[in-house]
């Protein structure tokens, strides 16, 4: 009985199709017609290509971690409300390439909800990319000498929704403002961005070292965009645990 088994599996095999466990498919499943049978078969096969897919996304995305809105302390970050942040977690932005622009302090949330809705439209099967503003100026940078950068900058340009993160806190040479700018330009009523910044949106020209680049990116990033601004004290610090510290006895 072996035999048409091992045939079967050549088979999977040689058309590129997942691996099945048939005797789950199939188990309980007595008295199956021969159309049905291979019904379940493809359903299966839809399976786990979906959850491929599914993984390698998220893989892709190269998120640092997973956040979720429930996660999220709405009671002790009042400046962003949860309705409003469900409102967004719909993602149909996305399919308008609209951008979001998360502004506050360090601590106040905003990297948390960037990844709340990153993860949402890897649920809803979009292709989404997470990047620091630095770590983009390197893939920018290098995309020409580095196989690596190349790659993941190919990748960027076929996401749905990518993630800025920690625009602000370093400030950019003349070149790496231009490369900037060319990117959020390509991006423009394309892909839709996600972007974290310490900083407001009129000190920008601060860190980017040139008003008429700031202007340039700010016109393209805002002309369809949320624009939360986040306020209050830093969660982290607020929340903030000692190794050394001790409970009284």
């Amino acid at each position: 009985m072996r035999a048409p088994t091992n045939h079967i599996e050549n088979l999977i095999a040689d058309l590129r199709l997942a691996p099945v466990d048939f005797e789950s498919v199939f188990k309980a499943k007595n008295n199956l017609t021969p159309i049905k049978s291979v019904e379940l078969f493809l359903e299966e096969e839809l399976r786990l290509r979906q959850e491929k897919q599914n993984y390698l996304r998220r893989r892709n995305a190269r998120l640092p971690y997973e956040k979720s809105l429930d996660d999220f302390d709405f009671g002790f970050q009042r400046s962003v409300t949860k309705a409003q942040m469900l409102r967004l977690s719909d993602m149909t932005w996305v399919e308008q390439a609209y951008n979001i622009c998360l502004l506050g302090p360090p601590g106040v949330g905003k990297t948390h909800l960037a990844l709340s809705l990153a993860i949402k439209g890897l649920d809803l099967g979009y292709i989404v990319a997470f990047e620091t503003l630095d770590n983009l100026m390197k893939i920018l940078k290098t995309s020409e000498i580095s196989t690596a950068s190349k790659r993941r900058l190919k990748y960027l340009r076929k996401a749905a929704l990518i993630i800025i993160d920690e625009v602000g806190f370093m400030p950019l040479s003349p070149a790496e403002a231009t490369l900037f700018f060319t990117f959020v330009s390509a991006m423009s009523e394309k892909t839709s961005l996600i972007i974290t910044s310490n900083k407001g949106f009129d000190e920008w020209a601060d860190f980017l070292g040139d008003a008429t680049i700031t202007t340039a990116i700010l016109d393209r990033l805002i002309h369809h965009c949320e624009i939360i601004n986040m306020t209050g004290d830093s969660y982290r610090l607020k929340h903030h645990k000692s190794i050394t510290k001790k409970s009284d006895r």
